[in-house]
């Protein structure tokens, strides 16, 4: 692979961990990697896949969420939901890691929705 900056490296890490403000902001896990994507998908290249790995991922996670939410009327959607957020939380973390170090990471199970 090409020579990644630091500067790359770091907006990489970002864009995973921008998934964060959904901890505070309706959507905001949505809308974070959306936003570093939408600012430097023309002028990083890293930044840009990893952008779209960690938008498609939560795309993803939002799914399985809202069938958790309807799983609830079954009892089944509480454990879903717990599951989902826990590995959420924890594969966000280990893509923020791996892109810090210029790895591209690709999160297991996600709709690659976003091309």
């Amino acid at each position: 692979m090409n020579d990644i900056s630091q500067d790359e490296k770091t907006w990489g890490m970002l864009a995973h961990l921008s998934t964060l403000v959904g901890l505070i902001v309706p959507f905001g896990t949505i809308l974070g990697p959306l936003v570093v994507w939408l600012m430097k998908k023309d002028t990083m290249p890293f930044v840009a896949d990893q952008g779209k790995e960690a938008l498609n991922f939560n795309i993803t996670v939002l799914i399985a969420m809202i069938v958790g939410g309807i799983l609830t009327l079954v009892l089944i959607g509480v454990l879903v939901m717990i599951v989902v957020g826990i590995a959420w939380l924890v594969l966000s973390i280990i893509a923020a890691l791996a892109a810090n170090k210029g790895e591209s990471y690709r999160y297991p199970f996600t709709l690659r929705l976003v091309k």
